[in-house]
């Protein structure tokens, strides 16, 4: 990567971002997302290794940059111009191609090529690093591009995803086929990802995939169907579900198959577009419904367990997810603590308004869950992909809880911070309104909110999740001493997690029964868990503002409490 001075632009911008601090209408653009973000730099200390922590800095604070200020500029304009479907050349030749418009190019152009978002996981010496960079490292980075652009993070992820799971499951001849396209440095080179799973009967319930898959002399397959809803429709290369021709209905004949966008001679694969979906958000990304025609695709892995395989590549998109979830929360929060420090109104600053510093409270505590979520999940990832003894079961229960419920609080945390910013945040030249309508989106792809509660339980049953979760918070607990934490405040976070864990048990022993308290125990569990590692973070950091966020989610998120009795935090909580 070029570690370029800023551009006498960029320094513009700067100085017109901070000459406008005494305009009536307060503009935080052109602001340095990593350095203005107090917790960001002290919390990735502490959970990655000194040494990277220290090469990463100067990458952190560029994207910051970034997406502070250039970066910015180019997702509002690609939000206001839209991939389209160009489905002839101007001879008339029958080949689709998908324009983006130029500003989406360059955010590709930065996430792809200079920062190398994609193949971070997959490649060694990817930013100057000796050896492979740590999953955090990606989220890291991810998590403060997002707060410009939402809709480019799903080809991110998908790449990545896909990239993963092909390199875990498909054939050695397969992988090193196409592995060099997956992972090349050089963005011009580089393949994209997608995954086409979604069709109009099989959304949730992928049991009812009709798209079918009939296997070919030379090794290869071709598969008939239609895909409903195809985000990066036009990518490199798309894992898609099939059911083989004669196999068993229901799951265990569904399949799992790489389909290649160019076939070997370079001609187009046999699929075509059928168009792109008109979004409420991700505006700038493409989505469209794909219908394939004997297209040519590959088996990747165990034919009749694709959907065991497609899982690895769905649990690793979930939590992207929940990053990008996290990410939007912080952004929406830093825009309102801005607004509310810069804009007064009768005689006081928004922020010394007890009701404003209230609401503020309520906005911080959720970021900060999902933020110290993505920490916590990215290391537990680290450990599984390590092979340590706890590190999967922990990671198949933290994924989905950060899917659920960090997805469902986006939605209400950029809801409520648009409202700081008053009138301004209705008008679609600031960041709000698309923060507000890609919120939404967390909650539905890669798993509705019901179907990932449900997969909380699952983990708690098939891979006995639940008592390693306990035990890893169980440690966390075991490192805050006196002098950080009363033990009366210990003492209730280990009282929340016990009875969360006691509820969450009774519904996977109660089977079918217990499906519906699914929604309940996850966020009980997410909420009790996210609280003792916050309050863990806090002792690390030596963050009394920290300390007491942890202490506000105990009290607002999971305590039983009279609606009509003020919410303090309990005197023997405090040290």
């Amino acid at each position: 990567m070029n570690m370029r001075p800023l551009l006498d632009t960029e320094l513009a911008a700067a100085a017109a971002s901070t000459a406008s601090l005494d305009h009536p209408v307060p503009d935080r653009h052109g602001s340095n997302l990593y350095t203005t973000d107090a917790q960001l730099a002290p919390l990735l200390q502490l959970y990655l290794p000194a040494a990277v922590y220290a090469h990463l800095q100067p990458y952190l604070s560029r994207m910051g940059q970034l997406a502070g200020g250039r970066l910015d500029e180019l997702a509002l304009t690609a939000d206001k111009n839209p991939p389209t479907l160009e489905y002839r050349s101007r001879s008339g030749q029958d080949v689709q191609r998908i324009v983006k418009h130029p500003a989406y190019v360059e955010m590709e152009r930065v996430a792809y090529g200079d920062f190398s978002l994609a193949i971070m996981s997959h490649r060694e010496n990817v930013l100057g690093w000796q050896g492979k960079l740590p999953p955090l490292a990606k989220y890291a980075l991810t998590y403060l591009f997002v707060q410009a652009e939402f809709g480019l993070c799903c080809p991110l992820s998908m790449t990545d995803s896909l990239t993963r799971t092909l390199r875990k499951y498909g054939a050695p001849g397969l992988v090193d086929k196409y592995w060099s396209q997956l992972t090349a440095v050089d963005f011009e080179e580089q393949a994209q990802g997608a995954m086409f799973m979604t069709e109009q009967a099989a959304g949730s319930d992928i049991a009812n995939t009709q798209t079918m898959a009939a296997p070919q002399a030379d090794g290869s397959w071709r598969l008939t169907g239609e895909k409903w809803f195809c985000s990066n429709p036009d990518a490199a290369f798309a894992m898609v579900l099939a059911r083989v021709e004669g196999a068993p209905a229901g799951m265990k004949g569904i399949s799992l198959f790489l389909l290649p966008r160019q076939l070997d001679d370079g001609s187009h694969n046999h699929y075509r577009i059928v168009r792109l979906k008109e979004k409420l958000g991700t505006r700038s990304m493409a989505s469209g419904e794909i219908r394939m025609e004997g297209a040519v695709a590959y088996l990747v892995g165990e034919q009749g367990r694709g959907f065991v395989q497609m899982a690895d590549m769905v649990n690793n998109s979930r939590l992207s997810n929940g990053v990008r979830a996290a990410g939007l929360m912080r952004r929406a929060v830093a825009e309102a603590e801005f607004i509310a420090s810069e804009r007064h109104a009768f005689g006081k600053a928004l922020q010394d308004m007890p009701l404003m510093q209230r609401q503020l409270d309520k906005l911080r505590i959720r970021a900060e869950q999902a933020r110290t979520m993505v920490l916590q999940t990215a290391a537990a990832l680290q450990r599984s992909d390590a092979g340590e003894e706890g590190g999967y079961a922990l990671l198949r229960i933290l994924t989905p809880m950060i899917k659920f419920r960090a997805c469902r609080d986006a939605r209400m945390v950029t809801g409520d911070a648009m409202e700081v910013r008053g009138g301004c945040g209705y008008i679609e030249e600031w960041s709000d309104p698309r923060l507000v309508r890609d919120a939404h989106l967390g909650s539905i792809w890669e798993g509705t909110s019901n179907i990932v509660a449900l997969d909380v339980l699952r983990a708690i049953r098939r891979e006995g999740s639940l008592p390693v979760l306990q035990a890893h918070a169980a440690s966390l607990l075991a490192e805050i001493n006196a002098a950080e934490a009363t033990p009366a405040f210990k003492a209730a976070l280990q009282d929340a997690l016990d009875r969360a864990s006691r509820f969450a048990q009774s519904a996977v022993d109660a089977r079918a029964d217990g499906e519906r308290l699914a929604r309940t125990a996850a966020s009980s569990l997410y909420h009790s868990f996210t609280a003792i590692a916050m309050a863990w973070e806090a002792a690390q950091m030596r963050s009394a503002e920290r300390m007491r966020w942890a202490q506000l989610v105990l009290v607002h998120r999971v305590l039983p409490r009279d609606p009509l009795q003020d919410s303090e935090i309990p005197a023997s909580w405090l040290a």
